[in-house]
């Protein structure tokens, strides 16, 4: 393992193992702490990789904690990592807002002060993330898909929608689809990007589906009982916008689940499935 990557934790599951770690970001500036599942696999197997975005408050703790991913990850044999949602420290600018600062970084390149100088998990989760994992965990990151809740939903359809050639497989619980029209949106949009939407543009899901670049079949869940549905989801609006260019989405309702991590929880092993399915092709 690279000297510059601090374990904090490692904990034996199911024949794998589950650590947290945490380095210094050149991307942030400061220190990222993110957690890794790797399953019990010989030598020679490289494999697949699948990156998990969490929402608004979260870090990584949430989603390793909550959504017991550890079983199915380890049972079709792929490697879960699970970032941060945004910069933090001390030095780091915040918010007194929920939805707004650390915990909720978007995913976006800041370019407004003071966030621009921390704010760059898009670049985070692009390019610097990527390296880390190919140099401590798998060398082999041919295999790689990613996922996410709420605003991390965004985050994993916007980054993978933007990069094709870097991810091979993309879906979501309960989705910001379109932060254009949406209150979430809105703010942290005018914080981080500033007033120009041109600069919002690049990190809408509905604007970049029209692009076509992504070829292949998106998976979304969605809870009819989610108490954010119709003020800042509004999945309907990412379906009409692959219907309009022949995207492939598969969009599930359903009944009685909410936005919490009892949805995730219950609906995981599908989207390991469904992922696994994908990358085990390549």
């Amino acid at each position: 393992m690279n000297q510059d990557l601090e374990i904090i934790s490692q904990t034996s599951a199911f024949g794998g193992v589950q650590g947290v770690f945490r380095h210094k970001s050149n991307a942030t500036g400061t220190d990222m702490e993110f957690s890794v599942f790797t399953p019990n696999h010989s030598g020679e197997f490289s494999p697949p990789v699948l990156f998990y975005l969490s929402g608004l408050t979260c870090n990584w703790e949430n989603f390793t904690h909550k959504a017991g991913v550890q079983r199915y990850a380890a049972e079709h044999g792929i490697i879960i990592v699970a970032p941060d949602t945004s910069p933090r420290g001390n030095e780091v600018p915040d918010d007194e807002a929920y939805d707004f600062g650390q915990g909720a970084g978007f995913y976006v390149n800041a370019i407004e002060a003071p966030w621009d100088k921390h704010f760059q998990m898009y670049d985070y989760i692009v390019n610097e993330l990527p390296s880390i994992i190919r140099n401590n965990f798998n060398n082999d990151l041919s295999r790689l898909g990613i996922f996410g809740h709420s605003m991390g939903g965004h985050g994993a359809l916007i980054i993978a929608l933007r990069n094709p050639n870097i991810f091979q497989s993309v879906s979501a619980f309960a989705p910001i689809v379109a932060p254009l029209q949406v209150p979430w949106g809105k703010r942290a949009f005018e914080g981080y990007l500033g007033p120009n939407k041109d600069n919002w543009k690049k990190y809408d899901a509905c604007e970049l589906i029209k692009s076509n670049e992504w070829q292949r079949d998106i998976l979304i869940d969605q809870g009819l009982a989610d108490q954010f549905l119709s003020e800042q989801l509004k999945p309907e609006l990412f379906q009409e916008a692959c219907a309009e260019v022949g995207s492939a989405l598969t969009l599930r309702h359903h009944k009685g689940y909410d936005h919490s991590y009892y949805f995730i929880a219950t609906f995981i092993e599908d989207h390991i499935k469904w992922h696994a399915a994908k990358l085990n092709k390549i």
